[in-house]
């Protein structure tokens, strides 16, 4: 983490196009065309299931993923959106309306782009794997929750947002599935499930919506009773041209209402587009520059709800199927987007045709994909604090709100983490004797001898806030005689936080009231820099601040000897 330094933002199209060639044009040209058409279906249903048009799926996979592809620093990184937003974007639409997640999006953006410029990009990637398994595991039950009313074919209106509210009211209507509606989404999902099967390069998600599509189109005139609820039913003739832009009016209210959303927003996207670089890095053999793909998903997000888009971050299986058809430079994401301009401006009137059960079906398929069930099942053989923390995301996502889920998951990882480092920092007392190699790996061992009146406190860990009250407690209950000296050995401590060295002051102050001297041992760079900021080199003497035992001992040897005599 560096808070200085010059601005990393080195997009990868660069130094992709230095060495350019038309063979590497061709893969990616049958790339970018393959994705295109695999974005097609998840760009309209997470659309739609976030609560907008299809349009504005299709817009924001257009415009952003263009963007993230010229801007980003991953090299294969495929943008648009994903089925991760679909429960916050659907959220802040039913409380604050598409203003609101517009504005919401471009705060969003702004804190990507903060990210980047802080060169936080690879902070991002030790949020903890519980929580990111928790919470993709409930958006998963919770889109899939979504979909029940398209599917069943139940004719719902006002579903509540609410996961048990949602339930109660489907298993109240249970008796009113419309059997068609039911027959197209389970054919659907047959398709969804058997096409990877005979290929996997076939696009299964696309392959359904057709075939299901020109079926529905071909029997309905004939059997009027099995005519289903279409895209064009439900949202009228879709538009074919891109919308203006448009700015926004912003204020401190608006802000301060809108900013925990735009919080989990940009959280959301930086997890999810990292991990999928993250992927494409391991795939490929290529090193995605965190920083730039920060900032180009930041700059995304800020250009796309001017059009009236949703939020945008890293696709992990769009990036997987570039990568798989060959896909190698950014050039592939670019085509990826023309692809889809180009059905946005010549193929909307046939995406009317298109069943809602069937697009319910590939939203089925993408949560089940994103339930991550075999990890989750995994992460139940780690340690309890793991599963904790793993329970707790999933619970609050599913039956709270995402925003919450990702707060309060990553506060009980921090405080599970501070309990792990505190329970392995170890506060050792000696009083008569001190081997120098205790705790190394060296078979070479120097055994000091302590006078009378000389105890050694050794700190082994970092001192901060919850290992300082440990270590005063520790100095409480080993003191029996008051010593002359204390030595407090400090060789293994990397760092001292504020709250480490207010205790270490009121020790050292405490002692000097009783006549007993402190000497500090074996203290680092850093730590001796810190230790000098504070002034504790006054309040002892900066001959008491040594940088080995042995000096620290002969130090103490002499002061308790003097004062024997």
């Amino acid at each position: 983490m560096n808070f200085s330094g010059s601005i990393d933002f080195q997009p990868k199209i660069i130094s992709a196009l230095k060495n350019y060639s038309f063979d590497r044009f061709k893969s990616d040209l049958v790339a970018g065309i393959v994705v295109g058409i695999v974005a097609l279906p998840l760009a309209i249903a997470f659309g739609i299931a976030s609560g907008v048009s299809p349009t504005v799926g299709l817009i924001t996979a257009i415009i952003g993923g263009f963007l993230v592809s010229a801007l980003g620093g991953c090299s294969v990184q495929i943008g648009g959106p994903t089925g991760a937003f679909i429960v916050i974007v659907y959220n802040i639409i039913a409380s604050y309306g598409l203003e609101g997640l517009a504005i919401a999006t471009l705060m969003a953006g702004l804190i990507l782009v903060l990210l980047g410029l802080f060169h936080l990009g690879t902070v991002i990637k030790f949020i903890p794997y519980p929580i990111v398994v928790g919470f993709t595991a409930g958006i998963a039950l919770t889109i899939f929750s979504t979909q029940m009313n398209d599917f069943f074919g139940l004719g719902l209106k006002g579903v509540p947002s609410e996961f048990i509210p949602k339930w109660g009211m489907y298993l109240s209507n249970i008796s009113n599935i419309n059997l068609p509606t039911l027959i197209v989404g389970l054919v659907s999902l047959a398709i969804i499930i058997v096409t990877p099967k005979i290929s996997k390069r076939l696009p299964g998600a696309l392959i359904s919506i057709i075939l299901v599509t020109a079926t529905v189109a071909l029997i309905s005139p004939f059997f009027p009773e099995f005519a289903v609820e279409t895209i064009g039913d439900r949202f009228g003739n879709l538009p074919t041209d891109i919308p203006e832009p448009h700015g926004f009016e912003l204020n401190m209210a608006t802000i301060n209402l809108l900013l925990p959303s735009a919080f989990t927003i940009a959280i959301l996207g930086a997890i999810e587009s990292l991990l999928s670089a993250t992927v494409a890095d391991g795939v490929t053999g290529s090193r995605t520059n965190s920083n730039t793909e920060l900032i180009g998903q930041g700059i995304a997000n800020i250009i796309v709800p001017m059009f009236g888009g949703i939020p945008v971050t890293g696709a992990i299986a769009r990036t997987m199927t570039n990568i798989t058809n060959g896909g190698r430079t950014p050039v592939a994401g670019i085509i990826h987007a023309v692809v889809l301009l180009l059905i946005f401006l010549f193929l909307m009137p046939l995406i009317n045709m298109v069943p809602m059960a069937c697009l319910a079906a590939v939203l089925i398929m993408v949560s089940y994909n994103m339930s991550g069930w075999r990890t989750v099942r995994a992460i139940f053989h780690n340690p309890k604090s793991d599963i904790s923390v793993l329970v707790v995301t999933f619970i609050l996502t599913v039956i709270f709100d995402l925003t919450i889920a990702i707060e309060i998951g990553l506060l009980l990882a921090i405080i599970l983490f501070l309990r792990r480092v505190m329970e392995n920092t170890q506060i050792r007392a000696y009083g008569e004797q001190i081997d120098i190699a205790d705790g190394t790996e060296t078979t070479m061992h120097e055994v000091l001898n302590l006078s009378k009146g000389v105890s050694v406190y050794e700190i082994d860990g970092p001192f901060f806030f919850g290992v300082a009250t440990k270590f005063d407690e520790m100095m409480r209950s080993t003191i029996h005689t008051k010593p002359k000296v204390r030595i407090i050995r400090m060789r293994k401590v990397p760092f001292i936080d504020s709250t480490g060295v207010h205790n270490l002051e009121i020790l050292i102050r405490s002692s000097l009231q009783e006549n007993i001297h402190v000497v500090l041992s074996g203290v680092n760079e850093n730590v001796h820099s810190v230790l000098l900021h504070a002034g504790i080199d006054d309040l002892i003497g900066a001959d008491h601040i040594c940088d080995h035992i042995t000096k620290a001992v002969e130090m103490a040897n002499r002061i308790a000897d003097n004062d024997a005599r």
